[in-house]
């Protein structure tokens, strides 16, 4: 494999001046948002999706209960995996929190065509909404551009947790879902690598993801190579602008580099990992639904005994249906999700199916 950065000679000489102001610039404090202790103030959004263009006003309607407000002002793929734990974390726990993805945008009409195929194919769970205020979002919530994805987490309509993230990755998982986990009241909140299998098992991934960089620019909206000769590197924006490109690029040979170790790796194991996860996840999207709130780690017995009432009504006279049920509970009983009582009453109605 050949890797190519296109550096014009004349800068090649400059290129550890570059590289040693990343540092510099990496330690200087970034601010999107309102702050910790600040109040979150109402703004209007359209929902994206779903047939839907319903405009509402987010915090009004959400009455002061935890919320965590993502803010994204443009889709790379190497913010992907931080936003999947995101909303992993938040369709787990959406009884003790809710998760708003807000896009952001200057183009209205390119925005809904576009948001939502990208939610789409990151298959997010939570509801998706473009803001009215354009680009620069909700006019005194002071949120950076530079920052591709702003989380604001609040409660009682005040800020608990603030995150600017100008290259938001999986690294940044751990600390935004304790925050998480925090305002939403969660004594016991899930490791990203539990969010990230019971992800995987339930949307079909099974552990592969797409990590092409051709389709990394593309859902970007931009290219893959990093060209210096581009930039004005005589001004302090070029040089951010050129650091910026060489993390990203950088972040991309890294993630070559790993998918190229691990191959053998994964071509030795692809039939034992198969044979490992017996089932499949529902593709019928309510029973998919019903699958994932029968897992909840919070429920209660009854929730449990009303998810598998509602299974049980719904799959009646659909054959189809009853596979795709029995393939479900019988991948999520095999890796031990749910309660206790979810996982013994979840085996005899599994039995009772396969009768």
């Amino acid at each position: 494999m050949k890797f190519k950065l296109n550096f014009p000679a004349v800068v090649l000489p400059c290129l550890g001046l570059l590289l040693a102001t990343t540092n510099s610039f990496g330690q200087v404090k970034v601010y999107s948002g309102p702050q910790v202790g600040e109040k979150i103030t109402p703004f209007k959004v359209v929902e994206l999706g779903g047939g839907s263009s319903r405009e509402h006003d987010l915090i009004a309607e959400n009455k002061g209960a935890p919320i965590a407000l993502i803010f994204v002002h443009n889709i790379e793929r190497s913010m992907a995996p931080l936003l999947r734990m995101i909303d992993q974390y938040g369709a787990e726990r959406k009884e003790m929190l809710r998760t708003e993805v807000i896009f952001l945008s200057a183009d209205r009409l390119a925005a809904e065509q576009r948001f939502p195929v990208a939610g789409k194919s990151l298959r997010l769970q939570a509801r998706l909404s473009l803001s009215l205020d354009g680009l620069e979002g909700p006019g005194n919530y002071g949120l950076n551009k530079e920052c591709l994805m702003t989380v604001v987490i609040a409660k009682e309509n005040k800020v608990t947790a603030n995150f600017a993230l100008v290259q938001p990755g999986v690294a940044d998982a751990p600390r935004v879902i304790e925050a998480l986990a925090k305002a939403a009241g969660d004594a016991n909140p899930p490791q990203v690598a539990e969010l990230d299998a019971r992800r995987q098992a339930l949307s079909g991934e099974g552990g592969q993801r797409n990590t092409n960089r051709q389709d990394r620019g593309t859902m970007a909206g931009g290219t893959t190579s990093t060209d210096l000769s581009k930039l004005n590197l005589e001004t302090e924006s070029g040089l951010r602008a050129a650091v910026k490109a060489l993390i990203v690029e950088v972040q991309s040979l890294r993630q070559e580099l790993k998918e190229v170790r691990g191959k053998t790796v994964a071509d030795t194991t692809k039939d034992r990992t198969k044979a490992e996860l017996p089932g499949a996840a529902p593709t019928d999207e309510k029973l998919l639904g019903l699958l994932r709130r029968f897992i909840q780690p919070t429920n209660d017995d009854a929730t449990v005994d009303k998810v598998l009432a509602e299974v049980e009504q719904y799959i009646v006279g659909h054959p189809d249906l009853k596979k795709q049920t029995i393939d479900g509970w019988t991948r999520v009983l095999h890796i031990n999700y749910g309660t206790a009582y979810a996982r013994s009453t979840g085996q005899v109605f599994l039995d009772k199916l396969k009768k």
